[in-house]
């Protein structure tokens, strides 16, 4: 057996193991190592999540004891699953690893990613702060307009309780409040349930696709930092950002979310150098020449209040943008400057309690005030850190107004902002084909067309996730290496399965069945299916995706 650890931030580290790791009598996780989140550290992953196998549930430990944890228990395996890394930093972690005698891996799309019954768009980035939230409403308000129900389901935030917030769902800003959230869950769910879109979050993300292809015509994946989507997309959007030019090439896994892309939106054009622009799409154009590129705006609104003109200002930004995003400021200080703001207070000597190791920790932040508050005491940290200083008016550029709960003795103004298009194309036009066929599909839905599979194989680059399309057929490659890997499918399509090597042992719908060399399986639209690798061999199949015959109009 092969013990495991699991280097994290609270996200894609339980959904790593939750898809490739749960359940399997061949590897045991003994560990999660926490960075990035401050206080998600010296905790346990349930058992009640973790499965059998794991009856006192899996530690989380700090991130500073991995060499510790290898040695105590033999490690073999060490999985990288967080995001928004430089290159230099994976490859210092990989050394770290290999250094202590355990192996470095990094886990791909297909091993995690879910398939779901409803189409499904996702909107990722290739850093964090480039404006994937805001797109993802832009999306959300695309498909309501046009009649359909969505669900947004947002990149975990697990801070809390981890069993009980195994599946959230947030209709109401009621039920947001109701779940003692943190600054930034607050961010990311509350703008959209104002636009009216039910939000989901938590940690188990099958539970959680489930529950919202319930209730939704079309599911909006919305991710964070830079990670690549849970869910297997019908569309795959990613944000870039010019006003960092070059980090879509630098950063993991950005990188993957840009070469997959469908449509490249390119944000901020209104703010950035038109060199800048010019050089990322190059970028893009360089690493995925297929991509639709579409640019966007982000101006920002600032309400009502005090002049800022002559005045000491005070800037609240967000968070995640300018700590592990990088960014020295945000939309905070691009609005304090419009509406002429020429003295800004610098916080640095007022941060109280975990506020100043986060400076510390970040030394390229500005004169600007990090939101902070991923826990009560440091929210109240941060409400005193903005008491103590010396200033006329606060400007917010976070994304939800932090007056809904900090109470100051400054006056606030809070600056909002949404993606606006830039040109044709756009992003209403690039998705309009999706839209167009979630809303009135095309009765009978297949071709006459033959799949000739040995020219496919001759145009299979090694890797790429789609090999070739033939009208709406689209056919993929699906590995599994070892023996005890798994691959779950549940999906709006078809799927006719041909093994190209190895042996496994396919579920399907209660049933079970071997499949060999050769062997052809159909998995109907609908049906829970699991692939399972039970040979020594790698398990290699090609895989004809169908659209099925069914529509997705509003009740």
């Amino acid at each position: 057996m092969r013990t495991i650890i699991i280097m994290g931030a609270g996200g894609r580290d339980f959904h790593v193991f939750n898809t490739v790791f749960r359940g399997r009598d061949d590897a045991q996780v003994v560990a999660f190592t926490a960075a990035q989140i401050p206080g998600i550290d010296n905790r346990r992953y349930p058992s009640s999540l973790a499965g059998p196998g794991y009856e006192t549930g899996i530690p989380i430990r700090p991130e500073s004891e991995l060499e510790q944890i290898v040695a105590e228990h033999g490690v073999d395996e060490v999985v990288l699953a967080y995001s928004d890394l430089a290159y230099e930093t994976v490859m210092h972690l990989a050394a770290r690893v290999q250094a202590a005698g355990a192996d470095f891996r990094l886990v791909g799309p297909d091993a995690t990613m879910l398939r779901s019954s409803k189409p499904v768009v996702a909107v990722c980035a290739t850093r964090t702060g480039c404006g994937k939230s805001q797109t993802s409403r832009y999306v959300g308000r695309l498909l309501l307009d046009a009649g359909l129900r969505v669900a947004l389901v947002r990149h975990p935030m697990p801070y809390g309780d981890l069993e009980a917030m195994r599946v959230q769902r947030f209709a109401t800003l009621a039920d947001i409040d109701a779940s003692n959230p943190t600054i930034e869950e607050r961010e990311e769910y509350e703008e959209p349930v104002r636009q009216g879109m039910v939000m989901y979050s938590g940690v188990d993300y099958a539970a959680i696709l489930r529950a919202a292809e319930a209730e939704a015509d079309v599911v909006i994946w919305d991710g964070g930092n830079n990670d690549f989507s849970f869910y297997r997309p019908d569309v795959l959007i990613t944000v870039a950002d010019p006003l960092r030019p070059g980090h879509e090439l630098a950063f993991h896994p950005g990188e993957v979310n840009l070469r997959m892309a469908d449509i490249v939106v390119i944000n901020k054009v209104d703010v950035a150098d038109l060199a800048d622009v010019a050089h990322v799409v190059a970028n893009v154009e360089s690493v995925n020449p297929n991509a639709t590129i579409v640019r966007a705006a982000s101006p920002v609104t600032l309400d009502d209040g005090p002049s800022l003109v002559g005045a000491r200002v005070l800037v609240i930004e967000d968070g995640p943008t300018i700590t592990h995003g990088g960014m020295p400021f945000g939309a905070g200080t691009v609005a304090a400057r419009q509406a002429g703001a020429t003295t800004f207070v610098d916080p640095r000597p007022h941060a109280v309690g975990s506020i100043v190791s986060t400076f510390e920790r970040f030394p390229h932040i500005m004169a600007v005030l990090p939101a902070m508050g991923y826990g009560v005491d440091q929210i109240e940290e941060l409400a005193k850190t903005i008491d103590a200083c010396e200033c006329d008016v606060v400007v917010t550029g976070t994304p939800f107004d932090l007056r809904r709960l900090i109470d100051v003795r400054h006056p606030v103004r809070h600056a909002t902002y949404e993606l606006q298009p830039v040109g044709e194309p756009n992003l209403a036009t690039a998705l309009e084909p999706y839209v167009s066929a979630w809303v009135s599909p095309v009765d009978g839905g297949t071709t006459t067309e033959v799949i000739d599979l040995r020219h496919a194989a001759k145009e299979n680059l090694g890797g790429h996730r789609r090999v070739q399309r033939w009208g709406a057929i689209d056919l993929e490659v699906l590995n599994l290496p070892q023996r005890g890997d798994r691959h779950p499918f549940t999906s709006n399509a078809h799927q006719i399965l041909t093994v190209v090597t190895g042996h496994g042992t396919l579920h399907l719908d209660g049933e079970t069945r071997p499949v060999h060399k050769h062997d052809t399986v159909l998995v109907s639209a609908g049906a829970v299916a699991e692939l399972v690798n039970d040979g020594d061999d790698e398990l290699r199949l090609w895989c004809a995706v169908c659209p099925a015959v069914m529509s997705h109009r509003r009740a």
